[in-house]
């Protein structure tokens, strides 16, 4: 039985004509005969992923969400460059194949790589796959240690610098997290005034610049059978950043086997198993490999509060875009509940970090 990553059905909204994509790539890569079958990953709340399943090779085509999109998200050319500057140095990036910025082609820019193909570990494991707590803290801990390689690129050397903005990563970031939710806000969620207002106040200098994924999760990777990292997905957001940001957006996403109810809803990834680490652990780990132990003492509830709040705001985003008719697509309609929760647990956080401090 196998447990490897399979497509479905493309769905309506989402579709685009094979006979087209086909015509324009069989003039750029040869021995395609066609047209492909086409299906689709069911993740991707934001960039769609398809298959394109030809009769002795498949492809992996990305293009953007339709409906409303913010004016510098979705870069495809980014996402595509990003991904093929860093092959020759980061060996777990996908081969960049095509880009095409003909958007008459399939009614978006997009791009074609080839297919990695593996498991990759969404909210719950693939029938089949039963490791032992020793075998899923092995990769957990081989997770933490891609995550630490991508951060020691050499961004110069790779022909990245000039991807990000230069010092003040922090700042940015703070500031326009904080705009972004007060253009997505709607009635039914907080305004969240605290926690903006405590992390505008409270944030640190930048620790350093390196390459950051920014969506750095499980279901972003790819498993061999072995349960070997082989590959990184879904480089859209990726920058040069603060490293102790991301540490923070990942830990955003890990769900733990004592977390409350509500969170176990939400959870994306099965970081709930026997053997994976909790975040506590996760940040002793990273710190202690990355020698940061002192910056994450002092600041670690900072960089805590912002991972839940980015990702409260990216889920308020996706959720007005489902208010506002921009998708239809139900996985988004209950989005907005993650805001109210995220709003409670910052505020309780900070309180805490307030009530440790004296």
């Amino acid at each position: 039985m196998t447990v490897h990553d399979t497509p479905g059905a493309v769905r309506d909204e989402d579709a685009f004509d094979p006979a087209a994509v086909h015509a324009w790539l069989s003039e750029r890569l040869d021995g395609l005969s066609g047209p492909p079958t086409v299906q689709q990953f069911p993740g991707g709340a934001s960039n769609l992923t398809y298959q394109l399943n030809y009769p002795d090779r498949k492809l992996i085509l990305r293009r953007p969400p339709r409906g409303h999109r913010a004016a510098s998200a979705h870069d495809m050319r980014r996402e595509f460059q990003v991904q093929q500057r860093l092959r020759p140095v980061f060996e777990f990036v996908p081969k960049m194949l095509a880009f095409c910025e003909d958007e008459s082609v399939i009614g978006a820019e997009f791009y074609v790589m080839e297919k990695l193909d593996g498991i990759i570990l969404r909210r719950d494991l693939p029938e089949g796959l039963n490791p032992t707590p020793e075998q899923t803290r092995a990769l957990c801990l081989q997770a933490i240690d891609r995550l630490i390689e991508l951060h020691q690129v050499d961004v110069e050397a790779a022909g990245l610098a000039d991807i990000g903005k230069g010092p003040g990563y922090v700042r940015r970031q703070i500031d326009g997290w904080c705009r972004r939710f007060e253009r997505a806000r709607t009635d039914n969620v907080p305004d969240c005034a605290e926690v903006m207002r405590w992390l505008q106040e409270n944030q640190p200098e930048d620790v350093g610049a390196c390459l950051i994924h920014n969506d750095y999760r499980f279901d972003n990777l790819v498993l061999d059978d072995s349960l070997q990292v082989i590959g990184v997905l879904d480089w859209e957001m990726a920058t040069v950043g603060d490293p102790l940001m991301e540490l923070g957006a990942v830990l955003a996403y890990w769900t733990q086997a004592d977390d409350d109810e509500f969170l176990q809803s939400m959870r994306r990834q099965p970081t709930h198993l026997p053997g994976m680490l909790t975040r506590d652990e996760v940040v002793e780990y990273y710190a202690e490999r990355t020698g940061r132990q002192e910056q994450v003492a002092k600041n670690g509830t900072f960089y805590r509060v912002y991972g839940i709040f980015r990702l409260a705001v990216i889920l308020q985003q996706l959720y007005k875009r489902y208010v506002d008719g921009g998708t239809h697509n139900p996985i988004y309609a209950n989005m907005w509940e993650y805001v109210v929760y995220a709003d409670r647990q910052c505020r309780e956080l900070i309180a805490s970090d307030a009530k440790a401090a004296g």
